[in-house]
């Protein structure tokens, strides 16, 4: 504990408790000398000019701090600057709150063509040794059809875009993206990525996963059916067992929503009906 800590310490206890000063300095260890000094340095201009640079720069450091102060010729040194610095408590570290954009709600709509609207979003769990994993989810809206389940200890907005270029190279490319606000999805690289594509984002509200409804169906399923159900000693087991079912949720479900259909025959359907009607016109 430091002294300036020691010295409130002891003010507090000789205030709240009617302690003498003698008592509460043998509580806390401290001269009755020390407790009595009173310093005659005036720090009021080094807080000052502390505040104004911390208030402007929130995550700038001590150095990058007196770095400032320097050329803007401050005469203290680096010494008497620190001392104040941690007096105001400012070598505590701050984590600044990222702001989110005001996202608005959008319908959960049913679309009558696929690759118009991809569902994307990610799940986590552990293995027997508790390692944990995760998975990234891609399911088209209008089939339900599984297009991709990722899984790695970490996923990152790289491994994210790598992903959807593999899907992209034998499904086609997506008019619309929606996600909810993880940080892969609002990350700089992912959103350079969609425009590089001609990819709209549609970002779910905060806190609305049902605005994501197809997909957080999908993951119910999933965690109900395997990562729930079984007891996965490495990802090889994981990634086995999740294709084997993928397969089947894919091919051969039939799917309430799809009038009992399985959503690569409504895939298939979809696509005979545009051969169609490209024909005819």
């Amino acid at each position: 504990m430091g002294l300036w800590k020691q010295k409130q310490l002891t003010q507090e206890i000789v205030l709240d408790h009617s302690l003498s000063v003698t008592g509460a300095c043998k509580l806390t260890g401290m001269c009755r000398s020390q407790y009595y000094y009173v310093s005659k340095k005036d720090d009021s201009a080094v807080i000052a000019a502390l505040d104004q640079l911390s208030s402007k720069h929130p995550v700038y450091g001590f150095r990058k701090l007196y770095a400032y102060l320097r050329r803007e010729g401050k005469p203290w040194n680096h010494k008497k600057v620190y001392r104040v610095y941690k007096l105001l408590n400012m070598n505590k570290k701050r984590r600044g709150k990222r702001r989110l954009p005001a996202r608005e709600k959008q319908p959960l709509e049913q679309h009558i063509s696929i690759n118009q609207k991809w569902s994307m979003d990610f799940m986590s769990d552990s293995l027997a040794s508790g390692n944990r994993f995760r998975t990234f989810n891609v399911m088209d809206d209008c089939s339900r059809e599984i297009l991709c389940i990722e899984i790695a200890t970490s996923i990152s907005s790289l491994r994210v875009t790598r992903t959807l270029e593999q899907i992209i190279d034998w499904r086609g490319k997506p008019l619309c993206i929606r996600v909810d606000n993880g940080s892969e999805f609002t990350s700089h690289h992912f959103e350079l990525w969609c425009k590089d594509q001609g990819i709209a984002i549609q970002f779910i509200q905060p806190g609305k996963p049902m605005q994501n409804g197809y997909i957080e169906r999908f993951n119910r399923s999933y965690r109900k059916e395997i990562l729930d159900a079984y007891l996965f000693f490495n990802l090889s087991e994981v990634r086995e067992y999740t294709q084997t079912w993928m397969d089947e949720y894919n091919n051969n479900r039939p799917h309430e929503g799809l009038g009992n259909l399985t959503p690569t025959e409504l895939s298939k359907n979809i696509r005979q009906q545009q051969q169609i009607n490209q024909l005819v016109t």
